[in-house]
């Protein structure tokens, strides 16, 4: 993303668990238009590595299959693209199938290669046998060169965080390690470093003196979707508000770095999440909220609790809706609440940065047919669109005072230019060895630093949970999360 010096290029790109939804749904269309952009060096390789009965021609052709119904990909850059895999059938916990891997990756075709992606593309239960093995057929040495990807949830609480850390480090140097988030490859994720410290108009009101309070939403319409084996241990915390809303928040509430380089931007981050003020057991009820759905309607269709979801433990307790309200101690931000929120089967699928401006301080309007002002606010819109925009108050056109919202439009994309997807943008700086988006793992160890008192008291709760109408916004009572009576989730970008 910024200027480094660069690492060579892999010439191989092995993907563990290539059949699974992740690499069907996300990895092949990025990578596919990584191809069509010309960004992908001619001597990559790919490797799918899967447990179905296939062979080459029969991975090809899933390849394009898949890439043709999405994409409406074809023609010669599709034949290019699928040409470049090979397949290897493999169970993940049998070590000869990681020789075989060694085998393959060391035929005349792909040459003997000294640089190597190994991503994992896999349930978080599968990362030890796939690291332990990958080191048992030699495959991660020499040391310092290869890389790994490993997909979020980075363990299920800081002490699997920990563990699974030290694993890795066992073999690999932190240098080698991309903890993918991809959130953290949205446009609008990454313009807000911009719009933050490239505008004078913008910085200076960027602390405690002018902003009231920061919402952050990540929004889903969507269930569980046959993902119920994972999602009912790990709940909307662990899957959603520990990762993503995180890096969210210290992005919003970080320090300038002192220059554009991934461990001065992870430095300024860390000191984010080092300042979060500790939830104790007692306050957990006034920091968090959580609670799941119950049947409703999502888009005029009957859509099932969550306890009625296949796969799902009877009388389960998992939450798929989670507010919290955090404080950062520092001088920037000491006394503005940052109000987080995420759930699945809500009305609409929305992601926002919402930001808060105080209210000016006087009363200047009290004589006139404007009995309220309504506030301010500055909005990043991650999706449905990616866009950002002020909201100002301007008088309306006629003889009385009456104000109207208007938006200072600050979009950053023009007609004619296409969303470049978050997986795109990872990948690339994974070939590339730029490491700037991707997460350290004091990152990884002081987010569950902050979460971790909530899910052990939630473990000591395990006969209740609010619940909420698939459809809606969400239960009424995360309200009381909100330190002014007149704070409301805002809905809308």
């Amino acid at each position: 993303m910024f200027e480094q010096e660069t690492p060579l290029p892999p010439c191989n790109f092995v993907i563990f668990g290539a059949t699974g939804n992740l690499a069907t749904i996300k990895l092949l269309p990025a990578l596919y238009r990584l191809e069509v952009a010309g960004k992908l060096p001619d001597g990559l390789n790919f490797i799918a590595f899967g447990r179905r009965e296939w062979g080459d021609a029969q991975w090809r052709e899933h390849v394009k299959k898949v890439l043709a119904e999405k994409l409406k990909a074809g023609g010669d850059v599709l034949e290019k693209f699928a040409a470049r895999f090979d397949y290897l059938r493999g169970d993940l916990e049998e070590p000869q199938a990681y020789q075989a891997l060694k085998e393959l990756l060391a035929k005349p075709k792909l040459g003997v290669c000294s640089n190597i992606v190994f991503y994992l593309a896999i349930k978080p239960g599968d990362f030890h046998a796939v690291i332990k093995n990958l080191d048992g057929a030699g495959l991660s040495k020499p040391r310092g060169l290869h890389r790994i990807v490993v997909e979020k949830p980075f363990g299920v609480d800081i002490e699997s965080a920990q563990v699974l850390n030290q694993l890795l480090h066992r073999y690999f140097d932190e240098s080698q390690i991309f903890r993918i988030d991809h959130y953290l490859g949205k446009e609008t994720v990454q313009n807000l470093l911009v719009f933050r410290f490239a505008n004078t108009l913008i910085e200076p009101l960027w602390n405690r003196n002018f902003i009231d309070h920061v919402q952050i939403t990540v929004a889903e319409n969507l269930g569980i979707d046959k993902r119920a084996d994972y999602y009912d241990k790990a709940g909307a915390m662990r899957d959603m508000l520990q990762n993503h809303l995180m890096q969210l928040l210290t992005l919003v509430a970080m320090e300038p770095p002192p220059a554009l380089e991934a461990d001065a931007l992870r430095d300024e981050k860390v000191k984010v999440l080092r300042s979060i003020r500790p939830i104790s057991k007692r306050s957990v009820h006034a920091h968090a909220f959580r609670a799941q759905y119950k049947a409703g309607q999502c888009a005029g269709c009957p859509a099932p609790g969550y306890q009625d979801e296949p796969g799902v433990e009877p009388n389960s307790v998992t939450e798929t809706y989670v507010a919290a309200k955090m404080y950062i101690d520092n001088w920037r931000w000491r006394g503005v609440p940052f109000y987080l929120r995420t759930g699945k089967r809500l009305k609409d699928s929305v992601s926002m940065i919402a930001i808060r401006l105080r209210h000016p301080p006087q009363q200047l309007f009290r004589e006139t047919p404007l009995e309220t002002l309504e506030p301010n606010w500055i909005v990043l819109s991650i999706q449905p669109e990616e866009s950002m925009h002020m909201e100002i108050h301007a008088k309306q056109p006629g003889l009385d005072m009456n104000t109207r919202v208007v938006r200072l439009n600050a979009s950053f994309r023009g007609q004619d230019e296409n969303p470049l997807d978050a997986y795109e943008a990872l990948l690339l700086d994974v070939i590339e060895g730029d490491g700037t988006l991707f997460i350290r793992f004091d990152e990884v160890e002081w987010a569950w630093r902050v979460v971790d008192p909530i899910l052990k008291y939630w473990a000591q709760e395990r006969d209740f949970i609010h619940t909420y109408a698939a459809g809606s916004w969400g239960p009424h009572e995360s309200n009381r999360l909100f330190d002014a009576e007149e704070t409301e989730w805002r809905n809308r970008v």
